[in-house]
């Protein structure tokens, strides 16, 4: 149980392995999670260690099953996540996983090689089989020699065809093949320029979409034929085509020959669609059969890198023919080490008993491990924030799991808006198991789900505190019945718009009946419900909050003073006991917690009806600071009188014990570290036999090394500046219980009387359909302002309280965490496979 306040103690253990068990070892040092490795190999470069090549093979097999998932994703096969975490493979599996990976590997990509040269082929014959089936009927429209269709082509510059030079016809070549539709206009504009006109361009359409294998895009493309004249044209037309990126494919002059060449793609194209498809199947059962063992695969890869890396920062003992391995350990779980390092030499073969674990005395700052679980996790996170715990400091979590949620749910004080905020919390509770690995790639999410406990806590305490305030989305709720009654007639009351409700008998209509207007019970759970119809409610609720405010930053700053005696205890710091816990205490109570005496005597002896005659204590608490005392006379103000006799002399020893507690704390340290030193000085270590005095000397100073007064004297000076100067700053930043318990209660009621009372005050048909708009509206601004916003607002303010208020009473955080190897936890930190 004291872990809880404390952390674990931890020891300093150097592990003895013997090469051929210390694979497995670390295996089983891994799945229990509780021993943090030292790396004795600091200043050797990572491609000079020892185990370099079993990490690189590691990598590679990793770079195999990444390019795996990759194929798997690419095909939409699910991949099965295992719900088990095998072991880490013995070292002479390693090699049977990596031949099966090899071999994997190889075939996925010699299938994808074959696939992608088959689809091209597919892609190309495709194309010609549309420039065969369209260039026929370029050639049908057209007689021999080629006649145009229109004079349009002959008056638009192109050469005619018919043109004849001794006594024979002129022969004209083409080109044909297929474009992208998008850049045919620019091909044909091309093609003009550069024959200057001197060329016939005839095109058509594919109806059908066409598979680009480069880009996997489907795309509208169009055939085309290119008439011309003379080689030299053909050659500048091919360069056109091939900036185009336009495919020319062959197309035969004769008819017959065009027919054959037709049949003949066709019949390879339903060869080759068989063949595809063959090969597709025979991928996707590669990749199913893939996919059920490459979680498990992962695991273990994973599991064996972790080793190899952690192996590599042990030093060889190459005389004792063993590694040796410097880890912390926490004192309780010394003895599991131990059974997991003969379970371990067991498991290799090399006999039980050859691994040794031996207890080091070390003079090193341990680091900080807390044993948590996943509803401390949380709040431990919170803490650690600000600062890991120093080794054996008194740890604020258990504190801060209840005075958290707490602070939160003053500022945030509405049972309905607590109310979602727990029901979401609770899903995200009684889901988690389903809930762990979604989205874990979106990190607000991630940030929600990791404090679901928290928000849990938040939401519960927010619905207790909207009870006390009596606030349920800006409205009261009536269950006990107000202890308010009206005592005016029917007459009174429609004469005027509002009457005052005294809290005492008052006349009723000036005759000498009386009527008990407040009933002298108060309500039995938390404010009136009938202050939510008061002109004066925000006058009421913010003296109450205010006085709250105090009060709760006063008992909790006080508390942090008394845990930071437990430390100066644990640490046999007594000087500290006497010098500065007694010092800060005092002065904390001797103005603050008498400020809070007061607040209860005013509570106690003054009633409402002595509202303008009861003493101000904002006043009282700055004549006690300035030691001024009005006399009790008809001139003084009634705010300015004194609560009790001899307030005055009170006042006055209370103050003279604060400023003395000043000097106390200021002055105190340094002067017992001038005693002590000098008593270091008066009083030399005894030297034990066959110790020379010499020897004594040279190592004093490392022991004790000397004091530098005035680092001491200013670093003193700054702690009690920073805590007396601290103790009003920080009673004041209390206040923002109060006033973000006033901003969130008022832009609730705002949001209630200008949005949602105009959808209630219309009727009809038009009144149901605007009070679901209004209703629409409503709630969207509820969840976005005054949920998110505002609990985001309350959230920072209630740990600034912890982190500055509070904890900086006991708490330094100056330690380091507890980072054991555990494989959970190198597990917990992957990125999500859809990341």
């Amino acid at each position: 149980m004291t872990n809880i306040f404390r952390s674990e103690e931890m020891t300093l253990c150097q592990l003895y392995l013997q090469p051929d068990a210390a694979y497995s070892c670390i295996s089983e040092l891994g799945e229990l999670g509780i021993v943090q490795f030292r790396d004795l190999n600091p200043n050797v470069n990572a491609f000079q260690r020892k185990f370099v090549n079993e990490v690189r093979q590691c990598e590679e097999m990793e770079r195999k099953i990444r390019f795996l998932e990759s194929e798997i994703k690419s095909d939409e096969i699910p991949i099965q996540d295992s719900k088990e975490y095998p072991d880490a493979p013995k070292p002479r599996e390693i090699i049977d996983l990596e031949a099966v990976l090899e071999k994997l590997d190889n075939d996925i990509k010699l299938i994808n090689t074959n696939a992608d040269a088959l689809f091209k082929n597919f892609y190309q014959l495709t194309e010609l089989k549309h420039n065969l089936a369209m260039t026929e009927g370029f050639f049908n429209d057209t007689s021999h020699p080629i006649v145009f269709d229109s004079a349009d082509e002959l008056t638009s510059g192109l050469i005619n065809p018919n043109v004849s030079t001794g006594g024979s016809e002129m022969k004209f070549g083409f080109v044909s093949g297929v474009i992208p539709r998008e850049r045919l206009i620019a091909f044909e504009r091309m093609l003009w320029r550069v024959s200057r006109g001197n060329v016939v361009l005839k095109y058509s359409d594919i109806d059908e979409l066409i598979e680009d294998p480069n880009t996997l895009t489907k795309i509208h493309k169009s055939v085309f034929v290119v008439f011309f004249q003379g080689e030299q044209l053909k050659n500048r037309i091919q360069k056109i085509c091939e900036g185009f990126r336009a495919n020319i494919y062959p197309c035969p002059d004769d008819p017959n020959e065009r027919r054959n060449l037709t049949m003949n793609v066709m019949t390879r194209l339903e060869d080759l669609n068989i063949v595809l498809h063959q090969t597709q199947e025979h991928r996707r059962n590669l990749l199913l059969e893939t996919a059920r063992s490459i979680k498990i695969w992962k695991i273990k890869l994973t599991k064996i890198k972790a080793i190899y890396h952690t192996m590599n920062m042990f030093n060889n003992d190459v005389a004792k023919k063993c590694f040796i391995a410097e880890c912390w350990a926490p004192n309780s779980q010394l003895e599991l080490i131990r059974l997991s390092l003969a379970k371990g030499s067991e498991i290799s073969g090399s006999g039980v008993g050859t691994s040794i674990l031996y207890q080091m005395e070390s003079q090193e700052k341990p680091p900080t491990y807390h044993n948590l679980n996943k509803f401390t996790q949380g709040f431990q996170n919170l803490v650690d924030a600000y600062g890991v715990a120093t080794y054996r400091e008194i740890n604020p979590m258990p504190f801060v799991l209840i005075t958290f949620p707490f602070l939160f749910a003053v500022m945030f004080g509405d049972a309905g808006h607590g109310l979602i905020v727990t029901a979401f919390a609770l899903w995200m509770v009684l889901k988690e198991n389903s809930l762990k690995d979604k989205w874990r790639n979106q990190e607000v999410w991630t940030i929600f789900f990791g404090g679901r406990y928290i928000i849990l806590l938040m939401g519960i305490f927010s619905i207790y505190t909207g009870l006390i305030y009596n606030d349920v989305f800006s409205k009261s709720i009536n269950i006990f019945g107000s202890s308010w009654r009206v005592g005016f007639d029917e007459k009174t009351l429609l004469k005027s718009d509002s009457v005052m409700l005294e809290p005492n008998p008052q006349p009723y209509n000036g005759t000498t009946t009386y009527k008990q207007m407040y009933s002298g019970n108060p309500y039995p759970l938390g404010l009136d419900p009938i202050w939510q119809l008061a002109e004066n409610k925000i006058t009421f609720t913010n003296s109450a909050k205010m006085k709250f405010a105090i009060i709760i930053g006063i008992t909790q700053m006080s508390f942090g003073v008394i845990l930071s005696l437990w430390n100066h205890i644990y640490f046999r710091h007594y000087y500290a006991v006497f010098l500065e816990f007694f010092p800060q205490l005092i002065f904390l109570m001797c103005i603050f917690f008498y400020l809070i005496i007061l607040i209860f005597y005013k509570w106690t002896h003054f009633q409402a009806v002595d509202a303008t005659t009861a003493p101000a204590l904002l006043i009282h608490l700055i004549n006690m600071m300035l030691m001024s005392y009005p006399a009790n006379d008809s001139k003084t103000p009634q705010s300015s009188l004194t609560f009790y006799s001899s307030q005055k002399t009170v006042q006055q020893g209370l103050l003279f014990v604060a400023l003395l507690c000043i000097p106390w704390l200021l002055v105190g340290k340094p002067v017992y570290t001038i005693i002590k030193n000098k008593n270091k000085n008066k009083h030399p270590p005894s030297l034990p036999n066959g110790v020379a005095s010499n020897d004594i000397e040279m190592n004093v100073p490392s022991h004790h090394p000397e004091v530098d007064m005035s680092e001491v004297w200013v670093e003193q000076g700054i702690h009690t500046i920073e805590y007396f100067l601290g103790c009003i700053s920080h009673t004041a930043s209390y206040l923002r219980l109060w006033a973000l318990s006033l901003a969130h209660a008022q832009l609730s009621e705002v949001l209630w009387h200008m949005v949602l009372q105009i959808g209630l005050s219309m009727n009809g048909i038009v009144g149901g359909i605007g009070i679901f708009i209004v209703f629409t509206v409503w709630s969207s601004l509820t969840v976005f302002i005054l949920l998110l916003m505002e609990g985001l607002s309350a959230f920072l303010h209630a740990l600034r309280l912890h982190w500055v208020e509070f904890q900086s009473k006991f708490y330094k955080g100056e330690g380091y965490p507890f980072v054991p190897f555990s494989f959970k936890t190198i597990f917990d930190e992957l990125p999500p496979a859809d990341a």
